[in-house]
């Protein structure tokens, strides 16, 4: 598999017999082929939680809705926390398939996966103290917790599979193959709904069927993730190499890029913990208006994500070949339509926010609050756009300590931020959101030159 520079697709060096540069496939098609799967990706991914909560519904009492709700915040944070394997995988893959380093190349799922069963297994072991730190933290009627924990219980064995579907998902999204990554997701999405369908309407499983359902769903992705792996390896006529895979520079380079974009991923959770507890102290109408306005946040995050994972394959191939001219267009194409994505975005919720927000919610105080903060919300896209482009860019050139150090800089200037305009109430919180966006974008943009200078 030396020189190959996609799934299917042999690169330059490998038609011509030399090893180098990937032939330059830097348009706004190839843009678009990578992008546009990820956002239909993302835009299913919230189907979950719809179903879920219409499912458990149809159980009498409300106490199922409250348990699986509880639950699953847990299990986001938890996993959450460890991204690393989808972002570093992304990196570390298009930087070996931009060199035409078919061996790394397969090694480097093959590591990713190693660290996924390893840690899955982890939190397996520590499950007793990962549940009660969490119940502990999170409040809840003992009906809801008991039920909740019912769940956990279960759900937390899928922790392997979980983390490989992230380090699969990675290594797809760094060969340029999101369109995999999109069939992945949607027999992972799809697989849950039906099982979950099944063990709660037909067999009577209520929270625990809910919960069993997404274990078989995630262990489904992985096995139609590696079957899918090892075709599309095989017909490169590559093969693992058990010494390659264990090389101990290699590995020390795969965990202390997996270390550093876990601490950045820590960092980030914090901020946006921050912002609800914070609103939480301004009333039960503003937790719930905020709440209502982050659906927006996360939304337009759906969508650059696109992008900014295509700026992750693309400049990692372009790294990983040394060259800087596809960086350059990388960079470039991917934020131009970052940007104009942004900008619709951001117009499409003043149009029609107060519409939304009317939907989201019935309550009068909610609604008339949501309004009053809308502006905040639908122009985060166009203040985090810069944010989420150099991420991307970070990302796939696995400049991983330098996204470390901006992070825990952009942290300690939204807290400082938060705290000097605390007297504006919870515009001052949205505002301080935004310190955190430029916060990102600066300490990032100052660290860019040297990143661009690579050699």
């Amino acid at each position: 598999m030396p020189g190959v520079s996609g799934l299917g697709r042999p690169s330059r060096a490998s038609r011509h017999g030399k090893a180098g540069r990937l032939p330059s496939m830097l348009n706004h098609r190839a843009i678009l082929r990578i992008a546009l799967p990820v956002m239909l990706s993302n835009v299913s991914t919230p189907l979950i939680g719809v179903v879920d909560t219409a499912i458990v519904g149809r159980i009498p009492d409300p106490a199922y809705i409250g348990a699986v709700a509880l639950g699953a915040l847990v299990f986001t944070f938890v996993f959450w926390a460890f991204g690393f394997l989808r972002m570093g995988t992304t990196g570390l893959t298009a930087q070996a398939l931009g060199a035409g380093d078919g061996e790394e190349l397969v090694a480097g799922l093959g590591r990713a996966l190693l660290i996924a069963a390893v840690v899955g297994t982890v939190l397996i072991g520590l499950q007793w103290p990962i549940r009660e730190l969490a119940f502990g933290l999170i409040e809840g009627s003992d009906r809801v917790e008991g039920l909740a924990r019912d769940y956990f219980d279960i759900r937390i064995w899928a922790a392997p599979a979980t983390l490989a579907n992230y380090a699969l998902l990675g290594w797809f999204i760094g060969m340029g193959r999101t369109d995999i990554g999109l069939v992945l997701q949607l027999v992972l999405n799809l697989a849950n709904i039906a099982l979950d369908a099944y063990f709660v309407l037909v067999l009577g499983l209520d929270v625990r069927g809910v919960a069993l359902g997404t274990l078989l769903a995630e262990y489904l992705a992985v096995l139609v993730g590696l079957v899918v792996a090892i075709v599309h390896i095989r017909r490169n006529g590559a093969r693992l190499s058990l010494a390659r895979l264990l090389l101990a520079d290699r590995l020390r380079r795969t965990l202390a890029v997996n270390r550093d974009i876990m601490i950045r991923s820590l960092a980030l959770i914090f901020v946006f913990v921050w912002f609800m507890a914070q609103g939480a102290r301004h009333g039960d109408v503003t937790l719930a208006a905020n709440a209502v306005l982050m659906q927006f946040v996360s939304v337009s995050a759906y969508f650059l994500d696109g992008l900014a994972f295509a700026a992750e394959a693309l400049v990692g191939r372009a790294v990983g070949a040394r060259n800087r001219a596809d960086f350059r267009a990388a960079v470039r194409l991917t934020t131009v339509w970052a940007v104009a994505v942004a900008l619709l975005i951001s117009v499409a919720f003043l149009l029609v926010g107060p519409w939304v927000v009317d939907a989201l919610t019935t309550d009068s105080a909610t609604r008339t609050a949501a309004r009053d903060y809308l502006p905040w919300a639908a122009l985060a896209p166009l203040a985090g756009v810069w944010a989420f482009q150099l991420d991307g860019i970070f990302i796939g050139a696995t400049r991983s300590v330098e996204m470390r150090n901006a992070m825990l800089v952009s942290l300690a200037v939204f807290l400082l931020a938060w705290w000097l305009l605390q007297p504006w109430g919870n515009h001052g919180l949205w505002a301080a959101l935004y310190v955190n966006y430029l916060a990102r974008t600066l300490s990032l943009g100052w660290y860019y030159p040297a990143l661009a200078r690579f050699s």
